[in-house]
């Protein structure tokens, strides 16, 4: 991303939190995996978004209409020594020259100098319950000042700094939008790789291994871990144990996106192993299809965010009764959720930095209108547990998601992942294939 972008956010929050306020984001801890290993870092979001800086041990703040900088940040200083173990660090020098700092500290100095911007202040905006160490520090240094309040000034307000910034995030520039276009291309490149790689005998942590890899290929990682689901694993929303042996005859679902310079895909196909759907399969999944393809034609801007949820019930409602599943008045089934026992999960989310991106889904108590920049995945899915009761057992064990990323385009729904088929025959056509 563009040091103008990050530029751009920052005076658009600092506009939107007025003079006489002071924003302090933290950066995300490094955190232990075990004894003296860590996990890989990966920086706050919010922080990110900001700044554009992926080291940890970092602080910002923004202070609109200070004379002597607005953005000011605290760092690790340049070390020689731990630098040789641990790699580069940018130091304060760094975020002057690259990071469009107009101050910079060493993160030791933070005790001296933060209290003293905090004492000018008015309002300080932070998301308190999200660093823990960090909020009682804050609250340490305010409470100082309110004590000695005689002698100087404190803060009135601690206001969340969350429902500015994350309004913020849920609409994405174009910059963000052709780096969420980058995600989606090598998530759908993936998947495409584990479709040619698919036979019955092989283990579903066999075809997660080619995800990892095309990912990997493209300086990308896993957004979340990989559900690679055979047979009535596919019945477990968030299975990821992913080392049961694929059988001939079973469907595998697999939900995997990449995340590419911090932004996120989220994809999911559902297809057979040995390339053949069998009779009920194909059934509920042209069932999920139809629910897919409404869902998306939703995704407009002016409609309701719950609009394409709408959608996908009423096709999977239909689907289900046409089959003999579901019982009764179409109108009937959907007032009373019949569904649910089969389709229990919304049919989208956010997405952006985050796999479940921020932003809020009400307003005012309302479903809030779709707007262009906004971006959601687009997921239906029929889940037929092994043991469902009154349910014919040719359906049971039966899970099939599938799941888009849809941008809200002034122009309609704009499917990021459309070059992964979504059509029984041709996903089908595509498992042990060289295409």
């Amino acid at each position: 991303m563009h040091a103008q972008e990050f530029s751009r956010r920052r005076r658009h929050l600092m506009e939107l939190i007025g003079s006489g306020s002071i924003a302090v984001l933290p950066a995300a801890p490094e955190r232990t995996r075990s004894r003296d290993t860590h996990y890989a870092y990966r920086p706050d979001s919010d922080f990110y978004y900001l700044t554009g800086f992926e080291e940890p041990d970092a602080v910002a703040v923004l202070v609109p209409g200070r004379p002597h900088g607005e953005f000011i940040v605290f760092c690790r200083e340049r070390d020689p020594d731990k630098e040789l173990w641990d790699g580069a660090r940018e130091g304060p020098e760094g975020l002057v020259a690259r990071f469009g700092a107009d101050d910079a500290f060493p993160i030791g100095d933070i005790e001296e100098i933060l209290p003293g911007l905090l004492e000018h202040s008015e309002r300080v905006f932070y998301s308190m319950g999200v660093f823990g160490e960090f909020d009682q520090r804050l609250l340490g240094w305010m409470q100082a000042l309110h004590a000695r309040r005689q002698s100087g000034h404190a803060p009135d307000e601690l206001v969340d700094l969350d429902h500015l910034l994350h309004e913020m995030r849920l609409f994405k520039s174009r910059r963000e939008i052709s780096a969420m276009k980058r995600s989606a291309r090598i998530a759908v490149a993936a998947h495409r790789r584990a479709l040619r790689a698919c036979e019955p005998g092989k283990h579903e942590y066999e075809l997660e291994a080619e995800f990892r890899y095309e990912f990997a290929r493209n300086g990308a990682q896993c957004s979340y871990e990989p559900i690679v689901a055979s047979g009535v694993n596919a019945c477990v929303l968030h299975y990821n144990a992913n080392d049961s042996v694929m059988n001939d005859g079973d469907l595998v679902l697999i939900d995997a996106g990449c995340e590419h310079e911090l932004y996120a895909s989220d994809v999911t196909r559902t297809y057979p192993v040995n390339g053949q759907f069998s009779a009920p399969q194909r059934e509920l999944y042209d069932v999920v299809h139809s629910a897919n393809q409404a869902a998306t034609e939703k995704a407009n801007p002016g409609n309701h965010w719950n609009d394409p949820h709408d959608a996908a019930v009423k096709e999977i409602t239909r689907g289900l009764r046409d089959l003999g599943i579901l019982k009764g008045r179409l109108p009937t089934l959907i007032r009373s959720n019949a569904y649910r026992p089969y389709f229990m999960h919304k049919t989208g989310h956010w997405i952006g930095m985050d796999v479940h991106d921020v932003g809020d889904y009400k307003v005012a108590e309302q479903w809030r209108l779709l707007e262009p920049g906004m971006v959601t995945t687009i997921e239906p899915g029929i889940y037929i547990a092994p043991n469902a009761r009154g349910v014919a057992k040719r359906w049971r064990g039966i899970g099939i998601r599938l799941e888009d990323d849809v941008h809200i385009s002034r122009d309609g729904p704009q499917v990021l992942t459309a070059d992964l088929p979504l059509d029984a025959d041709e996903i089908a056509a595509l498992v042990g294939s060289d295409a």
